[in-house]
């Protein structure tokens, strides 16, 4: 038998063709605020982690900074202990330097000087004295320019005077201690015979 459907087709299938269309509307709705809530949520999850990790920069940093600042505090103290280390040092290096250096003035002091006075600021020593002639001064000079301890001998003044009913030359002269370091101080070791 066959069968006629009089309804019209088309209406039928536009309305198949409509509903279809509405409900793949729908389950790409879903679909996508289903897909937009996974990619809010990893979003948030992954902005929280950073700013955990942040937080914990921050106060790894704080603390480190707290650290530096004792390292600073440290290292300012170390400084000047060194400091402190280095004048006792050079203090111990040169306490036998007013021995050596009257030593050497009684050495090189020629016959016919008399030194009335020594003054010492630093390196820098000044000596004034009387001596029977220029030449006696000329020859200290010299003694202290060939001293191992004393350089650069300089003539500041030298005038006539009379003392004690004598006519002596008074004199001032400048001069320089030469430092020695710790390897010029040490002496030499010595080297025994091979056999």
């Amino acid at each position: 038998m066959i069968r006629i459907n009089l309804l019209p087709h088309r209406e039928a299938k536009r309305k198949g063709r409509r509903q279809q269309f509405y409900v793949l509307m729908g389950l790409v709705s879903v679909l996508g605020a289903v897909i937009w809530f996974l990619g809010f949520s990893l979003v948030n999850r992954e902005i929280a982690a950073q700013n955990e990790k942040n937080e914990f920069l921050k106060r790894e940093i704080s603390s480190l900074d707290k650290e530096i600042d004792e390292i600073k505090k440290i290292q300012e103290q170390t400084n000047a202990l060194l400091s402190r280390k280095r004048v006792i040092e050079a203090l111990q290096a040169n306490r036998t330097e007013t021995v050596h250096l009257f030593n050497e003035l009684a050495k090189q002091v020629p016959e016919g000087i008399y030194l009335r006075t020594l003054v010492q600021s630093g390196p820098r020593i000044a000596i004034n004295g009387y001596a029977q002639s220029n030449a006696r001064i000329t020859t200290l000079m010299n003694n202290l320019d060939e001293s191992p301890l004393l350089e650069n001998a300089t003539l500041v003044e030298t005038k006539a005077e009379v003392v004690a009913n004598r006519r002596l030359n008074a004199f001032s002269i400048t001069t320089a201690i030469t430092r020695q370091t710790k390897a010029e101080a040490k002496p030499a070791p010595v080297q025994g015979k091979k056999r």
